[in-house]
């Protein structure tokens, strides 16, 4: 018979089935009398269990658990969608509320459970489909981790109000659910009084929770000490209350070694006022690490090493930490991690552990400085005089392999001579040393050496599996992955190594290929190699990566012409990769090899041949960002314009570039262009229910209508760079934008006659989308060239259509600032064109900066005289007023000034006024260049003026 918590399984998943209608539409699982019998059973064996925790939560899934849970709120009459923190637990019927505290304990210890390190379970023999099993799990918990986290801060004051409670609760027995499922009329209220259910009394309640929330506490704690003192007080509290009733209960069971932990990890945190404590070594260690004096903490390290009293899990953990600040950038660490790591390592061979695989890694490259260290910890870690001969022995034996395992016989020497080495070996002893040392072959170098098969290295002897597993993970050079592997197989036939790291993903399109592999050595070597190349790729480690592939290669090719290909296709991927970061991103074209391959990979006809979509598209934007536009546009086989959605986008942008000089006649391919794009943004009206749980969410999904989803264009247009192609793509998108009916502001772009004026079916387009899309499109083209004026135009345009008027001003200056030198020339009048002058003139005066919309009214075509004056006559200006007149060159504007301020009896100001309309270069008997020449100087003071303001 299958163990209770089983049983709850096996209930909960017939219960939750999907139906299937006669239209062959799945349905969710229907509401009937056979599901609901189920789900009551559920609930019974889980009364049987008397709902602890600690056991359903070893037994059962995140997603099990949780339905289980749900399925009691709901028996227990808690209303669907009220939020329990807007509940009373005092006014609630003892079962209702012991359920609502049930949930709240699980969510919190589920949120504290999943931030610690668990070791990926090994999955039964290999299937084709397990990686989808496991894939589908994995993101349904991860789903209901994000829904518990946040909603964290509820639960969290649900059971601090449970503290309050002070009376004792009951939970539902196997009796109360029988009850509950019969007619409400026979039920006579009974499962809602005082006395229905198992009784937990108020103080086992108080310990349960108390001890959950200093779990929550502690975990978000880690830089908030007032949140640790409160971890602290509920650890306190805990102890108090198991120490008064004992630690045995029918109902509740709590870890009190995991407890200890807490309460002596807190005690450190929060540094204890009592002096004795303070002098600790843990108090110590924990002072040097927050302060930064990492010097002390190697001293405190090496002290150690004489009384051993840190304990060695202890010792790994201030080791991670630090390397964990290395990796984040804090170079100067590096010496400090490697001297700690010794501190350890000579700590484990004193106690007779294995040496750690990151001292034989910080230790690949020794130099004098680290022989020196070494050599005195080991010193200052023995006592010669009191030390038993074993302790001795394990010394002398670590010095002797260090000396083996060194190829600078200087280095040797240093050991060699050492004081220590010298008392611990005998005279014989040394002798037999250096003899070998002299009869040693030179090691050699395997990435020298000729290999002529991938199969002619040999394996090393066999260690600790788990050692291997790790090495596994961190190994990067594929030689050396296999001869672990083939240890590994050695010693035991029954695993499947390809799972040992749950950060190896291969894409399910070649997952299945490999999976099928027969033999499970070759197996788990494909997936392995191919695995961590394509990490590498991601992380742009494209040395690795390349020699992985070039393994990978090697190997399927005596085998399997289909994963051959596949290789072949990511190794073209990774040459692009590779390109576009190196020497791409400084304007060297691609070799021809490379362009010729990219062709290649577009025109294969390879029958069965599992293909990467990324691929395609990286291929496409890789010619376009190479301006291959006459290939795309006259040599591209029909067949697979015809078949590949990229290709034919490609092909339509290049066709559209190439015309864009040409006659404005020539517009056939902007219009099928524009005809594609616009399909791919049309709304459908599909729509898809979930059914994962009792709430389900109803998705819109993007139109199956065009070539390809908006999402997948957008990700494709944001790995284009070639600034006529995203010009073009853009000025299309602001166009669409354009045509919207109930439009108030247009956008500009370059460009964008070239494309229609109206939409056949307006309605179809999902505007908000392109809004979304146009806003994306024009960021994503400033990180590739923030310069572009035409583009920051754009920006601003969008800014000044969203009422974000300072930061449209931002951008309209800084787009004029970039082709005039900081204004020190004049901007071309295609940047700043009437429409651009009367938006920052709107921008201004909504901003109440009425001076600033004068002076800019004169840099109109025709001066704005009407605007102008009546900015002058607002009396709350926000700008700097007066001290702008100086920017003011029509003698309109100034007598208009000089008149406002006699009628005001502002004197200072109208002396201000009159000093600048007194200039002999504003006088209008002066020569046209004079007078432009004035307006040129006094406008390039102004926008200077401005962009200091506003950038």
């Amino acid at each position: 018979d299958p163990p209770p918590v089983q049983l709850i399984v096996q209930f909960l998943e017939q219960a939750s089935k999907p139906s299937v209608n006669e239209q062959n539409q799945v349905q969710p699982p229907p509401d009937n009398k056979r599901n609901r019998i189920l789900k009551l059973l559920a609930l019974k064996v889980a009364a049987h269990l008397k709902w602890d925790l600690d056991v359903l939560e070893k037994s059962l899934s995140v997603p099990v658990l949780n339905m289980l849970l749900n399925e009691l709120l709901c028996i227990s009459k808690v209303p669907p969608g009220t939020k329990h923190v807007d509940v009373d637990l005092s006014s609630l019927p003892p079962t209702t509320a012991m359920a609502i505290l049930l949930y709240n304990r699980w969510a919190i210890r589920t949120i504290v459970q999943s931030s610690f390190p668990v070791k990926q379970v090994k999955p039964g023999p290999p299937q084709l489909n397990v990686m989808n099993q496991m894939q589908q799990e994995k993101e349904l918990t991860e789903n209901i981790l994000k829904v518990l986290k946040e909603q964290a801060a509820d639960s969290i004051l649900v059971l601090e109000g449970a503290l309050n409670l002070n009376k004792d609760l009951y939970v539902h027995t196997i009796r109360t659910l029988d009850l509950l499922a019969m007619e409400p009329g026979m039920v006579n209220g009974e499962t809602e009084s005082s006395t229905a259910g198992l009784k937990i009394s108020a103080e086992e309640i108080q310990c349960q929770v108390c001890y959950d929330l200093g779990a929550i506490y502690f975990q978000q704690g880690s830089t908030n000490p007032a949140v640790h003192e409160n971890a602290k007080e509920k650890f306190r509290r805990t102890k108090e209350l198991i120490e008064k009733n004992g630690s045995s209960s029918l109902h509740f069971t709590i870890d009190e070694e995991r407890l200890a932990g807490y309460c002596q990890a807190c005690g450190v945190i929060t540094s204890s006022d009592d002096a004795s404590q303070q002098a600790t070594p843990y108090n110590q260690i924990h002072s040097c690490m927050k302060s930064g004096n990492y010097q002390d903490l190697v001293k405190i390290f090496l002290e150690d090493n004489l009384t051993l009293s840190l304990p060695v899990l202890f010792r790994q953990s201030v080791l991670r930490e630090l390397f964990l600040k290395a990796q984040q950038g804090n170079d100067a660490l590096d010496e400090i991690c490697f001297k700690v790591c010794v501190c350890n390592t000579v700590c484990d061979i004193l106690q007779g552990r294995v040496i750690d695989i990151q001292f034989c890694q910080l230790f690949l490259k020794p130099t004098k400085e680290k022989i020196d260290f070494l050599l005195e910890v080991c010193s200052r870690s023995i006592n010669l005089e009191n030390a038993s001969e074993a302790l001795k022995r394990k010394m002398a034996a670590f010095l002797k392999n260090l000396c083996l395992g060194l190829e600078d016989l200087q280095l040797v020497f240093m050991i060699s001579s050492h004081e220590l080495f010298i008392k611990l070996l005998k005279d014989d002893e040394r002798k037999l040393l250096i003899d070998q040392m002299r009869k040693r072959s030179p090691r050699i170098n395997l990435s020298t050496k000729p290999v002529t098969s991938f199969y002619d290295i040999p394996a090393s002897p066999s260690v600790n599996i788990g050692q291997l597993e790790h090495q596994l993970i961190l190994s990067v050079d594929p030689w050396r992955i296999r001869q672990i592997l083939i240890e590994l197989h050695g010693m035991t036939s029954e695993r499947q190594f390809w799972t040992v790291s749950n950060k190896w993903e291969v894409p399910n399109v070649y997952g299945n290929v490999i999976l099928g592999i027969k033999d499970n050595l070759t197996r788990d070597l494909v997936y392995i190699l191919m695995a961590k190349g394509l990490h590498c790729c991601a992380i742009k480690d494209f040395v690795h990566a390349k020699q992985l592939f070039a393994a990978c290669l090697e190997l399927v090719t005596e085998f399997s012409p289909k994963l051959r290909q596949v290789m072949l296709n990511e190794m073209l991927l990774l040459d692009i990769y590779t390109h576009e970061a190196g020497a791409g991103a400084s304007g060297e074209r691609p070799p021809s090899d490379l362009i010729s391959r990219v062709r290649g990979y577009l025109e294969m006809r390879v029958p069965d041949i599992p293909l990467r979509q990324v691929i395609a598209e990286e291929c496409v934007a890789f010619l376009l960002n190479w301006c291959e536009n006459e290939y795309l546009t006259m040599q591209v086989p029909l067949p697979l314009v015809q078949t590949n959605p990229y290709v034919k986008l490609g092909q339509l942008l290049a066709a559209t570039c190439k015309e864009l000089p040409g006659p404005k006649e020539s517009r056939r391919t902007a219009k099928d262009l524009w005809e594609v794009v616009v399909q791919i943004c049309s709304v459908s009206n599909q729509h898809k229910r979930g059914n994962d749980g009792r709430v389900s969410l109803i998705k819109h999904r993007e139109s199956t209508l065009g070539i390809m989803y908006r999402s997948e264009l957008l990700s494709f247009i944001k790995k284009l760079r070639e600034p006529l192609v995203l010009t073009t793509i853009l000025s299309l998108f602001v166009k669409l934008h354009n045509v919207r009916e109930d439009i108030v502001n247009d956008i500009a772009a370059e460009h964008i006659s070239i494309w229609p004026s109206s939409i056949p079916n307006l309605q179809s387009v999902d505007f908000e989308a392109v809004a979304v899309t146009v806003k994306e499109l024009v960021s994503y083209a400033l990180t590739i060239n923030a310069n572009n004026h035409f583009w920051l135009i754009i920006q601003a345009d969008i800014y000044f259509a969203t009422n974000q008027y300072s930061a449209a001003l931002h951008y309209y200056l800084q787009a004029g600032a970039v082709c005039s030198d900081f204004f020190n020339k004049m901007v071309p009048p295609d940047v700043y064109t009437d429409q651009v002058i009367k938006r920052m003139i709107k921008c201004c005066s909504l901003l109440n900066c009425h001076t600033q919309v004068a002076i800019l009214c004169q840099f109109l075509r025709e001066v704005d005289y009407k605007t102008a004056f009546k900015a002058l006559q607002e009396q709350n200006s926000h700008d700097a007023m007066d001290s702008y007149y100086e920017y003011i060159w029509d003698v309109t504007i100034l007598e208009y000034l000089t008149y406002l301020h006699h009628k005001r009896g502002e004197t200072d100001k109208r002396q201000i006024a009159i000093k600048a309309i007194g200039q002999t270069e504003l006088n209008a008997s002066n020569p046209e260049e004079v007078l432009q020449l004035a307006a040129q100087r006094r406008k390039k003071k102004f926008l200077q003026a401005m962009a200091k303001l506003y950038f």
